[in-house]
């Protein structure tokens, strides 16, 4: 047992694969984590659900498991983030979901979205996002539409708000006002519920939660013991920028996890995207908000995943690095990651993925390669519609997620990109930031220079290569995707 007196805050981090548990103290150390697997259900081609007891029972076993490797006295919270716009709807006098909760990834209600597609310009006028089956609210329309009964003790959650729910023993219904903002469904002009949204939608209002600042009092539990206040919550990417101390108008990240997201810091301003990118919180602390523009692609280290356990390519993820190398290059394959559609800038939910170029000479590694590649492609693509947005050059890129652990991929990224990547020390960033929010929440923090004081630089990766060489290489990509769409 760690005999420290620092104080720590527990972090969940609920994410796509796996729930964790992390404590950190106010460095950003960890000093303990664990961690369970979560398997996705895929009952159709498109379709993509969790079972969102199991998600509950693997909170309480990973909080329990952590809390018993420190003094518990010294844990002073809880931090919680999540994977975003995944949704969940339960019966509030019973407790338990109508459905399984559906993941961000799911496109089954693509048809849908079409029906509306006339109406994108005012969606995004209200809401910053698009009208697309990556968002909470034509999921929630979805299960409705199973559901056979009234929905007047139906209640809606992003997972985030589902956690909170059960924390509390039912007794707080609320959500965070990053996670709002991906549902579709929340003004983000005004930070409330849009009446006109629901009812285009189908969603009745009285499902939906309280949105509350990211540092605030959202309860508290006693599932773990002590007393504990949940201090902080935030969507997994918002929680991320926050983590890599992105608090500066124009500073960007971008996490390689399940999907990749790349967010750029627009101060207090929201940027409606002309470029299909999307305007959403990336938090509010004491009222006061910071907007973020987000791109957001659904394939990046899931085709690693594919690679290791559909193809067996190799038998750890790690290995991706060693076997992308051992070419010169990709052999003139091109991988797009398309499984569950494209998101941007094409927002094609009908695409699927490919491997193009394939000669009688290629191997597992030029396919390895290019699934690398694919990485620092779709970046070029975000980067490339944030800079026409803003009208900004951006020359660094702060990166997070387990596949920057690879240097390929980050080598990659920057050389196709032409763009300076910095990598810090702890690539955990979605989990720090919402611990780095509790910690601000209890004081142990006075102001967001203590969270940026914590950002420590493990390596720079500089862009090489020259300019003829990117531009041929992302025609090429361009001309695959395009494949894919036609497809």
């Amino acid at each position: 047992m760690n005999e420290s007196t620092d104080p720590l805050i527990l972090t969940i981090d609920q994410g796509t694969t796996s729930t964790r548990a992390i404590l950190f103290n106010a460095r950003g150390e960890i000093e303990a984590v664990s961690q369970k697997e979560l398997p996705l259900i895929t009952p159709h081609p498109g379709w993509v659900e969790q079972d969102a007891a199991q998600i509950w029972a693997d909170v309480v076993e990973t909080c329990k498991d952590v809390l018993a490797q420190v003094d518990p006295s010294r844990v002073i919270g809880i931090g919680l983030t999540n994977q975003r716009e995944t949704t969940v709807v339960w019966n509030k006098k019973t407790g338990k979901p109508i459905y399984n909760a559906i993941v961000w990834q799911d496109r089954r209600t693509a048809d849908f979205c079409k029906t509306i597609k006339d109406q994108e310009h005012d969606i995004q006028a209200r809401t910053g996002l698009l009208a697309d089956p990556y968002f909470s609210a034509t999921k929630i329309r979805w299960i409705l539409d199973q559901h056979d009964g009234p929905a007047d003790d139906l209640l809606f959650g992003t997972i985030d708000c589902y956690l909170l729910w059960k924390l509390t023993a039912g007794q707080v219904h609320a959500t965070d006002i990053s996670n709002a903002s991906r549902t579709m469904l929340l003004n983000i002009k005004t930070h409330e519920w849009d009446a006109v949204q629901c009812e285009r939608i189908g969603v009745p209002m009285h499902m939906l939660p309280e949105a509350k600042d990211n540092t605030t009092n959202f309860g508290a539990t006693d599932m773990f013991g002590d007393c504990l206040p949940i201090l902080a919550m935030a969507g997994d990417q918002q929680a991320a920028t926050f983590g890599q101390a992105c608090f500066e108008k124009g500073m960007i990240k971008s996490t390689y996890g399940t999907g990749c997201f790349a967010l750029m810091n627009t101060g207090d301003k929201h940027v409606i995207s002309k470029n299909r990118l999307l305007s959403t919180i990336a938090w509010r602390i004491n009222g006061e908000t910071t907007y973020a523009l987000e791109g957001s692609i659904f394939v990046a280290g899931a085709v690693v995943q594919f690679l290791r356990d559909n193809l067996e390519f190799f038998a750890n993820a790690a290995d991706s690095e060693d076997l992308a190398q051992s070419v010169e290059d990709s052999g003139g394959v091109v991988f797009v990651p398309a499984f569950t559609g494209l998101g941007a800038p094409y927002w094609n939910p009908d695409a699927r993925g490919a491997i193009l170029g394939l000669n009688r000479g290629t191997t597992q590694a030029h396919i390895t390669r290019a699934c690398l590649d694919a990485q620092a492609f779709q970046t070029c693509d975000l980067i490339a519609a944030m800079e026409k947005d803003t009208g900004a050059a951006i020359t660094v890129i702060r990166v997070d997620g387990g596949l920057v652990r690879n240097d390929y991929v980050c080598h990659a990224i920057a050389d196709q990109t032409g763009i300076t990547i910095d990598r810090p020390e702890n690539t955990e960033a979605t989990a720090w930031g919402a611990a780095a929010m509790a910690f601000l929440q209890a004081g142990v923090f006075q102001s967001l220079d203590g969270v940026a004081a914590t950002y420590q630089l493990n390596y720079r990766f500089d862009p090489q290569g020259d300019e003829t060489t990117r531009t041929a290489a992302y025609t090429q990509w361009q001309k695959a995707v395009k494949a894919v769409q036609g497809f």
